[in-house]
């Protein structure tokens, strides 16, 4: 009786933990055939085959569950390592935010919904700002570009921009290879003040930080 007692438990456990994945997925699911404006809570919920009590429990708004999507995305960029160290600070970041469009384009169609729904609700916008910054911050420590201190701080506000100008050339390419959005990206890191803004002379970790930056 115990051991079927425990095994309860665990698998009562497992499912916890995959609410939150399911709760991303559903809500990805919605925004790649509807507008992200017109997706409550209550669909996302209801899609994902849960109760608004369990949705709540895991996350307290539909920006939450946007973060939850861009840490996603964090890690799976992450798990592919980082960046070339024989590379420049350009070529390892131009490589580690490739890695980064290449993981959004499977759900493209959710990506220009979720944008468009977020361009018009500055609350939201808001709201999702630091988990973006977050998200520019650990593409910063991936490319071995510290994102510490005030200097740190600039290049992930740097980056964020770089990202955002690209992103927009992104949501239009219908490129089989993404040529349009490395040529994008390309032509703004180079814009970048030859990365000035972004290395500020630096082109290793430890030159002044050590740690990644929660912006």
């Amino acid at each position: 009786m115990a051991r079927k007692a425990d095994g309860k438990a665990r698998k009562g456990k497992a499912q916890s933990a995959d609410i939150p994945d399911r709760i991303v997925s559903a809500a990805l699911e919605l925004a790649a055939s509807r507008a992200w404006s017109t997706i409550s809570l209550a669909d996302i919920a209801a899609h994902a085959g849960l109760t608004l009590a369990e949705v709540h429990g895991a996350f307290p708004s539909r920006a939450a569950i946007v973060g939850a999507f861009l840490g996603r995305v964090d890690g799976e960029v992450l798990a592919l390592g980082a960046a070339d160290p024989d590379d420049g600070p350009g070529e390892r970041l131009f490589d580690i935010i490739m890695r980064r469009f290449d993981a959004i384009t499977p759900h493209k169609a959710a990506v220009a919904s979720i944008v468009r729904g977020t361009l018009c609700d500055p609350c939201g916008a808001l709201c999702a700002v630091p988990g973006f910054l977050n998200s520019m911050a650990w593409m910063l420590e991936a490319a071995d570009i510290s994102s510490a201190g005030i200097t740190g701080l600039l290049r992930i506000k740097g980056l964020a921009l770089v990202y955002l100008d690209t992103l927009r050339v992104w949501l239009a390419d219908d490129t089989d290879d993404l040529s349009r959005t490395m040529a994008a990206l390309d032509r703004n890191l180079r814009r970048a003040g030859s990365l000035a803004a972004l290395c500020a002379g630096v082109g290793r970790r430890g030159d002044d930080g050590e740690a990644p930056a929660a912006a």
